[in-house]
């Protein structure tokens, strides 16, 4: 039993919008995960998408062989917050409106028995 992880860290993504699509993934096949995301209309999931490839070839990598979506499964996946990047936005009268872009880390863990 082996396992693999891939971890995308300081994404461009709210982990609020990630954390959505997650529950449509845990615990089902990698081959259906990914086929699932593939059609998903969310902006979210193409990123999701990328890093559970990453996670199935990092499982092939640790087992020493090239490894097909439908022989991994997916243990677990969770999405935490990451640093704000802190951005100023002109405003009325020579005032300075803050506003800040969200970032998210996201873990997924693969294994090859399901």
């Amino acid at each position: 039993m082996a396992e693999a992880v891939a971890i995308a860290r300081f994404a461009r993504h709210s982990p609020r919008k990630v954390g959505q699509v997650l529950p449509l993934i845990r615990r089902k096949n990698a081959e259906k995960a990914l086929t699932t995301l593939e059609f998903m209309p969310r902006r979210a999931g193409i990123f999701v998408y990328q890093t559970l490839k990453s996670a199935v070839h990092n499982l092939g990598g640790k087992l020493g062989k090239k490894i097909e979506p439908k022989e991994a499964w997916i243990k677990s996946c969770s999405v935490g917050p990451g640093p704000h990047l802190k951005r100023i936005r002109a405003g009325s009268m020579g005032r300075a409106m803050p506003y800040k872009h969200k970032t998210c880390h996201l873990t997924i863990i693969v294994t090859d028995v399901p």
